[in-house]
């Protein structure tokens, strides 16, 4: 058995003391669970789901506590505090996670939050971060097709719009003139992937892509009149913002589910508004 540090690992109960429980790490040797993260009634010949990870005497360590990102892993984490080593970011442990300064774009501040991959360093095995994600994007040319759902991290502003890390590996790019909703360094959000380039860049949308999208909207918005009483103020005129405010999608998305239900004489088209077909 092998003993996955910084991530989650299932291994058996082996002893009880007023401390914890020891846990069977193998060739490791038996790990500590200490007491305030062991589970009511468990015992002995138990199998627990444990994070893995180093205390303050670089000892192996367990906890039932979810970090906020595992090794392998990209997360957006907030400086707790620094030294003249570096600073140590709060990802929901007891022991803060350590960014020495090589690895550091600018010097990081406390009270700020930022988008940093977590690993093993290879010299001195330790779980430490990095702010420079792009050294640990994937290089393999994606295989999605268009369409297809996935998930983002939004990673950093640019002049076209927001990079995004995919599915925990990729880099993607969404469009400034594309985003009906505001976006922060940080947010985690679903998006469809809109194409991938020649060169392995992904090109990203907020929104179902195509006639899909329009349908899905359409039966929205047909819900959306018969529970006003069969009749909306809001119509092709409407102002975009107010669109994206109710429905959080553009305005061109909004005039193609009203032609559409037109077409299937669902609803009339009315200067005050939409009004169900009775």
């Amino acid at each position: 058995m092998e003993i996955k540090l910084g991530r989650f690992n299932t291994l058996k109960v082996v002893k009880e003391v007023n401390f914890g429980l020891y846990l069977d790490g193998g060739e490791e040797g038996e790990i500590l669970l200490p007491a305030r993260y062991v589970p009511q009634g468990c015992k002995p010949g138990d199998e627990l789901n444990v994070f893995i990870y180093l205390d303050n005497e670089e000892r192996l360590v367990a906890t039932t506590q979810p970090p906020l990102a595992q090794v392998g892993e990209f997360a957006c984490l907030e400086v707790a505090w620094v030294n003249q080593y570096g600073a140590f970011l709060n990802w929901g442990l007891m022991k803060d996670l350590f960014v020495p300064f090589r690895e550091q774009k600018s010097k990081m501040e406390v009270g700020r939050r930022y988008v940093v991959h977590v690993h093993l360093d290879e010299e001195s095995f330790r779980i430490m971060a990095s702010a420079k994600v792009e050294h640990y994007l994937s290089k393999e040319k994606p295989t999605y097709q268009p369409g297809d759902q996935v998930s983002l991290l939004v990673w950093q502003k640019t002049n076209l719009g927001f990079k995004a890390i995919v599915d925990n590996r990729y880099s993607g790019l969404l469009y400034e003139n594309e985003l009906f909703r505001p976006l922060q360094t940080g947010q985690r959000v679903e998006g469809y992937v809109k194409q991938v380039r020649e060169d392995g860049k992904i090109d990203l949308t907020l929104q179902k892509t195509g006639r899909a999208h329009v349908e899905d909207f359409a039966t929205t918005l047909l819900e959306h009149i018969r529970t006003n009483g069969g009749h909306t103020h809001l119509n092709d005129k409407s102002p975009a913002d107010e669109i994206y405010g109710l429905f959080g999608i553009s305005k061109k998305t909004f005039k193609k589910a009203i032609g559409d239900l037109y077409k299937k004489r669902l609803i009339t088209l009315d200067e005050d508004g939409l009004t169900l077909v009775q």
